[in-house]
């Protein structure tokens, strides 16, 4: 396997074995730092976690409609170059850029934190999975900690789930994915970046092909789950043409997605390097652009953002997609109904797992 690059950073010395100094560490970094070696893959190394908790209480300004987030892993083997969640692994005192996904932790005991977690919080409140990593990366075929949670989920009734993915390796849990949805309010997202194989590989080299993105979701809506694709993040110069999007909304409507989305990017600070070396690499052109952008500001310009909306709206309205769900309870099936959720829901667009 190869090792990440310590000679910029003492604080990797003690993840990767090469410091006796983990006492000075303290919280999740001292949990991390203790991870025992659970499994490898082709530059990847997993560890398992110790977690004390598996439901996180959401902080997030940006993300305050959401109450509780669930991420079974740390850090993301799909390795995508926009990636917001890099700066998870900075708690654990990781600050290669490439730690987030060369180092994958294993949350151990998910279910059974689960289990007991969800005594104490209001049924109402919506949780969503897979928020900083995704759900389904490869490592989840042999861990199956996702699965072990949605056991959880398919066990009790009145809870609002979201899940997150930009893998086809959900519909492994359409049997508890459709169990949840009997007895629960579920929305499955998938992530669709672009339509176009060989620029999602650039971006995110790791992540499953766009085509078997959309075929899941096919089958997901075939199993009658509510499923939505979300078009996100809109690339300046790349992604965020009306042309672009166009054609993403047209192909959700192919495969009878429920709703249609997307959000342009951002970039933190933890994102910043790693996308911008991309830019550089294949974008050369546009490299002044997005220092104009994003030099100062991680977020972009509003009046961007509402002529991103206006596009996305158009595309939803010219393929007859649904909006994402609004708060309306109608537009989504009871626990224990089998009615499917309205897809010409109407409204104004909103920014929320059930919007």
């Amino acid at each position: 396997m190869a090792k990440l690059d310590t000679s910029r950073d003492a604080s990797l010395f003690p993840i990767l074995g090469q410091s006796s100094e983990p006492a000075r560490l303290n919280g999740i970094a001292r949990l991390a730092a203790h991870a025992p070696h659970s499994d490898s893959g082709h530059l990847v190394e997993f560890r398992a976690l110790n977690v004390r908790s598996i439901l996180n209480k959401t902080a997030s300004k940006r993300l305050v409609w959401m109450a509780h987030s669930i991420n079974p892993y740390r850090g993301c083997e799909f390795g995508c170059k926009y990636c917001y969640a890099r700066y998870t692994h900075e708690f654990m005192e990781l600050r290669d850029p490439l730690a987030f996904e060369r180092l994958i932790f294993l949350k151990q005991n998910a279910a059974w934190l689960l289990e007991q977690e969800l005594r104490h919080i209001d049924p109402a409140d919506e949780i969503a999975l897979g928020t900083a990593t995704d759900p389904y990366q490869p490592i989840e075929r042999r861990a199956r900690i996702t699965r072990s949670i949605l056991e959880v989920f398919a066990r009790h009734s009145g809870f609002h789930l979201g899940i997150v993915t930009k893998s086809p390796l959900i519909t492994r849990d359409i049997d508890l994915l459709t169990e949840i949805a009997r007895r629960n309010r579920l929305v499955v997202h998938l992530t669709i970046t672009t339509p176009d194989a060989a620029l999602a590989r650039l971006l995110e080299p790791r992540a499953p092909r766009p085509d078997l993105r959309l075929a899941a979701v096919k089958e997901l809506r075939q199993a009658g789950i509510a499923t939505g694709i979300l078009c996100s993040p809109l690339l300046p110069g790349i992604t965020d043409t009306e042309e672009a999007i166009d054609r993403m909304a047209r192909l959700a409507a192919e495969v009878g997605a429920s709703f249609f989305a997307a959000n342009p990017l951002f970039l933190k600070p933890c994102s910043r390097p790693t996308y911008m070396s991309f830019v550089r690499e294949h974008f050369p052109s546009l490299e002044p652009e997005y220092a104009r952008r994003f030099d100062h500001a991680d977020f972009a310009a509003a009046d961007y953002r509402r002529k991103l909306s206006q596009i996305v709206e158009r595309a939803r309205l010219r393929h007859k997609i649904g909006r994402r769900f609004s708060d309306d309870d109608s537009l989504l099936p009871s626990p224990g109904s089998t009615r499917k959720p309205s897809l010409s829901a109407e409204g104004p667009p909103q920014q929320r797992l059930f919007a």
